[in-house]
């Protein structure tokens, strides 16, 4: 695949993405914005490639989306993926992905990737974890040693990683937290944010944007890092618990308060009815587990919600899970397939269930910067929201505090 022609199109027609000799490392360009909702396309440029937005960033927290090989991912039409300094400080170690060359080389991908510095890991191991304005010192999930992060080792494991965009070390409090607790987790963003920048030396780097559910926190956050003038910026800090309404009123105070020629990512939030709201709200980039978690616990995308493969109704489908639908799992298995797959605990489940998620989310990505550029997004919208059936606010909460417990 040369450079500038990316696969990415509902029947696979490429994206045709200008690509310049000499590319700054932080280079954004904004090409389309929805007068009507805010809703932006562009393209986000790296020294790997360029990406289109807005875009979704499968996670391969630790060099790999779960199942999935690189080739089959550029297929899908992923343009960008996600690794974890956490993860891959831990196993396999930065050392040994640098002397295999990066975490590009050492993966197989040859396009954009971001790394996540690691800092919701950390500050999600509670009883494992202490910190200061210095950074935290943790023990691993995975044998008790003791490891310390502070903002310029974020920085330095991101930049040994060889990660297109880097992002700043920063402490997300928890929902429900009061008030006095996330002033101190947001003073405290801002310090290390400042100390990010002064370490950083290649690639692009993205301040991340704080302040829990307090408005003013929020658009004081926003403000701030804006003023630090970051490649980008990331908005922390939510789907943590919270109800959607508090989550779209945060992430439009940060929008309107961050520079509009910067690309904004919102982190960890991937639900369908999710991307489709933060793109209308100008957001550009995201990234969730979300759609690679649920393909294998049974759970696959259709444009009407969300169905579970294992229920008695797919037990004799001799359709694919939705008709029309242009990915492999759908073009060559039933949904009674499926079924079977999944019942049985065979492997294969969770390879054919992912590849079906990805591409949902995919053509989703493709099909609104497509409406952007034709000046109907707005409509895109509408239908997309009167179709898809979400789940149920009170269940989305209660699998996510489960979630959430479990994870580290």
């Amino acid at each position: 695949m040369g450079p500038g022609h990316l696969c990415g199109g509902r029947e696979g027609v490429p994206l045709q993405l200008s690509r310049p000799a000499e590319i700054e490392p932080s280079a954004f360009r904004l090409v389309k914005t929805c007068a009507e909702t805010g809703a932006r396309a562009g393209e986000l440029l790296t020294p790997h490639g360029p990406a289109p937005t807005p875009a979704f960033a499968p996670v391969g927290s630790q060099g790999t989306v779960k199942t999935l090989t690189t080739d089959e991912l550029r297929e899908l039409g992923a343009h960008i993926l996600l690794g974890n300094a956490y993860h891959l400080m831990l196993r396999p170690g930065v050392e040994v992905i640098r002397k295999m060359g990066g975490l590009h080389r050492f993966m197989g991908w040859d396009g954009p990737l971001i790394t996540d510095s690691g800092g919701y890991q950390v500050f999600s191991l509670a009883r494992l974890r202490k910190v200061s304005d210095e950074g935290a010192v943790f023990r691993s999930h995975i044998d008790g040693s003791e490891h310390s992060l502070s903002p310029e080792k974020a920085i330095s494991v991101q930049e040994a990683l060889g990660a297109d965009i880097a992002m700043a070390l920063d402490e997300p409090p928890a929902y429900g937290m009061g008030r006095e607790r996330v002033e101190e987790a947001t003073r405290r963003t801002h310090l290390w944010a400042g100390r990010c920048l002064a370490a950083h030396r290649v690639g692009a780097l993205f301040g991340i944007v704080q302040g829990g559910t307090f408005p003013d926190l929020r658009r004081e956050s926003a403000r701030h890092l804006a003023s630090l003038d970051f490649s980008g910026y990331g908005i922390g800090g939510l789907s943590l618990g919270e109800p959607k309404e508090i989550t779209w009123a945060m992430l439009d105070i940060c929008t309107e308060s961050l520079p509009p020629q910067k690309p904004r990512y919102l982190m960890g939030m991937g639900s369908p009815e999710d991307l489709v709201e933060g793109v209308a709200r100008g957001v550009d980039l995201f990234d969730s587990a979300l759609p690679t978690r649920v393909a294998r616990n049974g759970g696959l995308y259709t444009s009407t919600g969300r169905v579970a493969i294992e229920k008695a109704e797919f037990r004799e489908k001799e359709g694919p899970v939705e008709e029309g639908c242009p990915c492999y799992t759908c073009r060559h298995f039933s949904a009674a397939y499926l079924h079977h797959l999944f019942r049985a605990q065979e492997l294969l489940a969770l390879r054919l269930a992912t590849l079906h998620n990805l591409s949902f989310y995919m053509r989703l990505m493709s099909d609104m910067r497509r409406a952007i550029m034709e000046e109907r997004f707005a409509l895109f919208r509408r239908e997309f929201l009167a179709r898809y059936r979400p789940a149920p606010e009170e269940a989305r909460l209660a699998q996510k505090s489960r979630w959430l417990k479990e994870r580290l």
